[in-house]
């Protein structure tokens, strides 16, 4: 596969609403070979995963707002704009949206976390976040052979402990 260079603006790519998120697909699996992936998320405040890990280094940038990340065994970290946060494949991890907003970039090595986006998400020309309640149901028949494809893993027996802080 030869690769060619390529030049990616936020309002120009393919971008989704999934999880209260829009998702811009800056690139992509395909676009890079397999080697990354990497997607610009607008997320509103309480946003974020449950406890889980994956087979693929994660990465995030904040580029505004702030974020709390849950790490390893229950290591805290405080991100804000600016901050950058590595997350090696294999630890489970999570995060939450501290600020009203947070707009950060959030990418994956090797590729292959866009896939539940582009599967699951409701492709949109809106740059903002979606209306609440979009999302459409996830069918365990697709998600499960899909997560065990793109290698992501829930993490049983992991306290929520970030939304729980929220109720």
């Amino acid at each position: 596969m030869s690769l060619e260079p390529f030049v990616a603006t936020n309002h120009e790519v393919d971008a989704f609403w999934q999880v209260d998120i829009l998702w811009m697909m800056l690139a992509s699996g395909e676009q890079t070979g397999g080697a990354y992936t990497l997607i610009e998320e607008l997320c509103p405040r309480g946003s974020g995963p449950p406890p889980h890990w994956h087979e693929q280094h994660e990465l995030f940038y904040v580029i505004d707002g702030h974020v709390t990340f849950l790490t390893g065994n229950d290591d805290r970290r405080i991100a804000g704009p600016g901050s950058f946060v590595f997350i090696p494949s294999g630890t489970v991890h999570s995060f939450r949206v501290d600020s009203d907003t947070c707009r950060l970039l959030n990418g994956y090595t090797p590729a292959g976390f866009e896939k539940v986006i582009y599967t699951f998400g409701v492709p949109t020309t809106e740059r903002t976040l979606p209306p609440r309640g979009i999302d459409q149901p996830i069918d365990p028949e697709v998600a499960d052979p899909l997560f065990a494809e793109i290698g992501m893993h829930g993490a049983p027996g992991h306290r929520d402990e970030l939304r729980e802080e929220l109720t």
